[in-house]
């Protein structure tokens, strides 16, 4: 038996996966908001009390943080972790700590064809899928992974690219970087565009630079729901002009970022979309406004073009690649 978890600032979930012929099967599971412990450990301690059936192997847990040396300071909730203390709390000789995302990788590499909606089937799929793979996963931050393929087996490179400078691309982009500018005061990064703030960060400057409209039933509805979930849904409807220009510039940017991400590591394995964002708002990242600036790159257009890029449509993909790098330890 095998235990993973993904573990966020709002929830962790806990899992126990026993290998089959197909793969891995959970055969437990559990899920604990995490704001309500004072530590990981005590919602180790709960999930493993009273525990029976064959005893746990190894662990591997994706942790919302940068992980380094074996240990991560999470950030969205007070917790230190540390690899050696939780093999001695879970009882087993190995737990590895992964970047959530670097689970996230591992995790869509297992998910059937089924879970993965494809954005560009005219490109080549590698079927083996022996190639580097780069993840990108858009919802409350920006995350990034890469997995290296060394001839055997995918590896993990930690990466915190969501947090590099932003890059215009058009004049309207070079304008929304001087108005982010203008209100952070400082550096910008592709978080500060590509996340659930993100946008109501592209909806304030359509409103204040570019001379759109908010009607006032809109400016209510903002008032009394999560904005970022009204624009978004507006957006895809296009009832709205103000809330379709910006989900269609989210998605260019997301295109943009996402073909930097395969040219950072040559992904001839794939590109994949992970998060929360990306299943929500398929209809415009099945659009021109991504492909395009996807594969905008000069004398890599064509490279790009030729690697398949895909969302994740399981929100467990993080959960089940801990549990398949568990099997490694």
């Amino acid at each position: 038996m095998f235990l993973a978890g993904d573990l966020g600032g709002t929830k962790t979930l806990l899992a126990e996966f026993e290998p089959t012929d197909d793969g891995l099967t959970p055969v437990r599971e559990a899920s604990f908001p995490s704001r309500q412990y004072p530590t990981f450990e005590a919602i180790l301690a709960e999930f493993l009390s009273g525990r029976s059936g064959p005893p746990l192997k190894s662990a591997c847990f994706g942790v919302a943080g940068t992980v380094v040396n074996g240990a991560a300071q999470m950030t969205n909730v007070r917790w230190s972790l540390v690899e050696s203390d939780l093999a001695r709390a879970v009882g087993v000789g190995r737990v590895k700590l992964l970047n959530d995302l670097e689970a996230t990788a591992y995790g869509v590499l297992t998910l059937p064809a089924a879970e993965i909606a494809v954005l560009n089937p005219e490109a080549s799929p590698t079927p083996s899928r022996a190639g580097n793979v780069a993840v990108v996963a858009a919802g409350t931050g920006l995350g990034e992974a890469m997995l290296y393929w060394d001839g055997t087996r995918y590896n993990p490179i930690a990466s915190e690219g969501g947090h590099a400078d932003f890059a215009p691309r058009t004049e309207r982009e070079v304008e929304l970087w001087h108005y982010l500018r203008e209100r952070v005061g400082g550096h910008i990064s592709y978080e500060r565009v590509l996340s659930g703030p993100g946008f109501s960060n592209i909806y304030g400057f359509l409103k204040d630079r570019c001379g759109f409209q908010e009607p006032s039933w809109l400016a209510d509805e903002l008032k009394s729901g999560d904005p970022n979930a009204v624009i978004s849904r507006h957006g895809l409807i296009g009832d709205v002009p103000i809330c379709a220009e910006a989900v269609s510039m989210f998605a260019a940017i997301y295109g943009a970022e996402a073909g930097n991400a395969a040219l950072r590591c040559v992904a001839t394995g794939g590109v994949f979309l992970a998060g929360g964002i990306a299943p929500k708002i398929l209809p415009a990242l099945r659009s021109r406004a991504f492909l395009d600036s996807y594969s905008d790159k000069g004398r890599y257009r064509d490279f790009l073009q030729g690697i398949e890029v895909g969302v994740s449509l399981n929100p467990l993909a993080a959960l089940k690649g801990a549990a398949h790098y568990a099997t490694r330890l």
